[in-house]
């Protein structure tokens, strides 16, 4: 006789438990993975575990990327199917990664924690919308991992995000939101900019599509940047040769890089390969100054009053 099955089981002897099992079986799923800020073994053991049983994976390498490629990943996973969904992709196809979960599991890879960056909120909310079932498998990332200079995260107000300059687009506003920042006292978080696989417009002109080279905004530019919005703006937000700033190189990764100083100062230093961000401090207590020491730029000219605030807020 055949050997009964756990369903034939159920149909006999709970009828009712069935339908619910397996329609839990049947649940396909996406699930959004964060891959954490060094290499392939960043990776959680659940989100492992998850990338390996998945029907399809995708790689995003928009909003960040790894120090290691996409081969790396697929040697560590066992898998030779990764799909690199770059900023069109991302933008322009997103529900051909969030569908596909309708018929099978879907591993979406994202560098740090995914609930770090809009693209990925919307994403999660398109695909619930589409029926999909969403689940977050969290990592580290850059929000949490700057505390490693010895600013308390619970110091810190809105992040920024600092975009290349051109000759015809100048952007600064930033410039409010870290002003406000400081007028609280709070540290502000600047994300710098990533440019990759982006267009280049004079080759479209000729007809031929053409991508220009990866770019990965430094702690230096984005210093230089900032000198220019103060000047800009005129707001007295920071100033370039007082006002403490961090700025931090490959966070995570064995070789990253801290140093603190002014603006000026920061301008000038080599913080090596990418990726970079930077913080503009607000008020500094003393325990995160001691913190801060090792890192300080010889001879720096930063300056705080006793209570680590280089505004006069009335009080």
């Amino acid at each position: 006789a055949p050997t009964p099955t756990t369903s034939s089981i159920l149909q006999i002897h709970h009828p009712s438990l069935l339908a619910p099992l397996l329609s839990i079986l049947d649940t396909m799923v996406l699930y959004i993975i964060g891959l954490g800020l060094h290499d392939e073994k960043d990776v959680t053991v659940r989100g492992l575990e998850l990338i390996k049983s998945s029907d399809k994976v995708f790689l995003e390498a928009y909003t960040s990327v790894l120090s290691i490629g996409k081969e790396r990943l697929e040697a560590f996973y066992g898998r030779e199917d990764i799909v690199v969904a770059d900023r069109d992709f991302v933008e322009c196809h997103a529900e051909d990664i969030y569908l596909p979960a309708k018929e099978g599991n879907v591993s979406f890879l994202i560098v740090g924690d995914p609930v770090c960056a809009t693209t990925h909120s919307d994403i999660m909310i398109r695909a619930r919308e589409a029926g999909v079932e969403v689940e977050v498998v969290h990592n580290a990332s850059a929000m949490g991992a700057v505390g490693c200079c010895g600013l308390q995260l619970y110091n810190f107000g809105q992040t920024v995000s600092i975009p290349y300059f051109d000759e015809n687009w100048r952007p600064t506003s930033f410039y409010p939101k870290i002003n406000y920042n400081r007028q609280g006292g709070m540290h502000t978080l600047c994300l710098l900019d990533i440019k990759v696989k982006e267009p280049d417009f004079e080759a479209m002109k000729r007809g031929r599509t053409v991508f220009l080279p990866p770019r990965f905004m430094s702690v230096n530019e984005s210093s230089e940047q900032l000198i220019e919005a103060e000047e800009v703006r005129k707001g007295g937000a920071y100033i370039a040769n007082k006002t403490l700033c961090v700025g931090l190189a490959r966070l995570g990764q064995p070789d990253q890089c801290i140093m603190a100083g002014t603006l000026e100062e920061l301008k000038e230093q080599d913080f090596g390969s990418p990726l970079h961000c930077m913080i503009i401090c607000g008020e500094v207590h003393d325990m995160e100054l001691e913190a801060l020491r090792p890192y300080l730029v010889e001879n720096s000219t930063f300056e705080i009053d006793a209570e680590g605030s280089l505004f006069d807020r009335g009080e």
